[in-house]
Parts: C-alpha cells; structure tokens; sequence
C-alpha cells in the first residue's frame, strides 16, 4: 500500500514539476527549432545587441530572419533595438511581427508594453500587461518588469510624459 503512494507522490511531482522545467527554460521565449540556436546570424545579432551594436545588430538580424521568417525572437530583438534607437514606428512593426508568429511570446509582450509607455500610450501597455499576467501563471521577469514600468511611468511628473 505505501508503495502505491509513494507511486502517486512522485507521479505528482513529475506532473506539477515538468511543466515548471518548461517555464523556468525560458517558456515561449526559448528558439522553436533547433535551427535558430545554430544560425549564427541570429547568435551575432544577439551579442551585437548585448554589446550595444544597435546597427550591428540590425544587420545580423535582418538576415536571420530572412533565412528564418519564423524566428519569433529575431523579430522580437529587431523591434527592441529600434525602439532603442528611438525609431518607433518600425519597432512597432517588428513586435507585431513577432506576435503575429507568436502571440503568447512573452519578451515581445513585455517590450512592445515598455515601446507604448514610450509613446505615451498607458492603456495598451496595461493590455500587454494583463497578456502577461494571463501567460505567467506562476510569475515571470517580463511581468515583473512591465509592471514595474507601468509603475514609474505613473508615478513621473504629467511633463515628462512626452520625453519617454
């Protein structure tokens, strides 16, 4: 009898766990195919972003996608690193890519919530936040980061809104 229960206990815990490994791995933020971890246009762009190389890593980006027009989060950097180079009209274009081949990609979500803030656009940025409440069901960083946003946005003095 205690055997069938230990059975059970960790037939749960395999249950409730795995799903957390998935989440914790990055859950819709993690490549698609194996493909998009070897391209090594995608891979570049990504250090050229982290380097600050914003037009480096246009480049690089710009042709990861071409090679890989499903690359979720090659489309999700393109529209982060327009929206760092203040052109908000084509970051805007790239984070609706991204959605559009993954609506529940939680990086795209939070940053295209940051690029309204930007724009002065409170409400949509509470939409991209409540998509993200719906999405991390046990708490995520890209939540925690729109939220807080959202906070400090609310909280900066009505003048510098049009400055963001």
């Amino acid at each position: 009898m205690r055997t069938i229960g230990t059975f059970a206990a960790v037939l749960f815990a395999v249950a409730i766990l795995g799903p957390l490994d998935a989440v914790a791995a990055g859950g819709s933020d993690a490549p698609k195919k194996a493909s998009q971890v070897e391209n090594p246009d995608y891979q570049a762009g990504k250090a050229a972003l982290a380097a600050e190389q914003y037009q480096r890593a246009i480049e690089f980006l710009n042709r990861a996608v071409a090679a890989e027009p499903g690359n979720a989060n090659a489309l999700n950097y393109l529209g982060y690193v327009h929206r760092k180079l203040g052109h908000f009209d084509e970051s805007l274009v790239w984070y609706g890519k991204a959605l559009a081949v993954d609506p529940d990609h939680r990086g795209a979500n939070e940053y295209l919530g940051e690029l309204y803030l930007q724009i002065g656009d409170l409400a949509k940025a509470e939409e991209r936040l409540s998509k993200l409440n719906d999405l991390c069901f046990f708490g995520c960083e890209e939540y925690d980061d729109l939220k807080k946003a959202i906070a400090e946005y609310k909280a900066a003095p009505a003048s510098s809104t049009t400055t963001r």
